[in-house]
């Protein structure tokens, strides 16, 4: 385990890939790396997790993918009751099946969250290409090929889309998502 605390400055300019404004760090910030073994946690690593979770939640401190967030890696995180359930935290574009981190790429990521967001609504491959691309202009035989990665990525115990045939594609009615605005 490492802990690293990193002094109060201005973060240098934005990289044109983030996504909103940067924001100057007003207080320093406490960076803390597990690497587990595989197997179940100990409960003293579970009751820490709880605690910076509690802490994350209480608004004193806040949980993000740390600095090596370009290139996913698994994350723990307190054990989910249900290790079918997604939970999306908006905020940080973080995707966990249980207690494990979905690695996602951006338009992965994009097209679950709106799915989760419009449950029980059929979308055609255009207006899918539309509303999480963005364009209309691309192959619609995109949003198959995008579908079937993020397919591949979750629980395959646990569908997640539907296809809807002749028309496209929804959220499936067995799919157990959460959407936390404010992570």
């Amino acid at each position: 385990m490492s802990v690293v605390a990193i002094p109060t400055r201005i973060h240098p300019t934005a990289r044109p890939e983030r996504v909103g404004p940067v924001r100057p760090r007003t207080a320093p910030s406490v960076t803390i790396t597990l690497d587990l073994a595989p197997g179940p946690m100990s409960p003293r690593v579970a009751r820490l997790l709880e605690l910076i979770g509690e802490l994350a939640e209480s608004g004193e401190g806040r949980l993000g993918p740390g600095p090596a967030e370009d290139r996913p890696t698994p994350r723990a995180v307190p054990a989910a009751v249900d290790p079918h359930a997604i939970r999306i935290a908006a905020g940080s574009r973080v995707v966990h099946q249980g207690a494990r981190v979905i690695p996602l790429t951006r338009i992965e990521y994009d097209l679950l969250l709106f799915l989760a967001e419009q449950p029980r609504r059929v979308f055609t491959r255009l207006q899918l290409l539309s509303r999480v691309w963005g364009y209309e202009h691309a192959v619609a035989r995109t949003v198959d090929v995008h579908v079937r990665r993020l397919r591949a990525k979750l629980d395959p115990d646990m569908p997640v889309v539907t296809t809807v045939y002749g028309v496209g594609y929804r959220l499936a009615d067995e799919a157990r998502i959460e959407i936390d605005p404010a992570r």
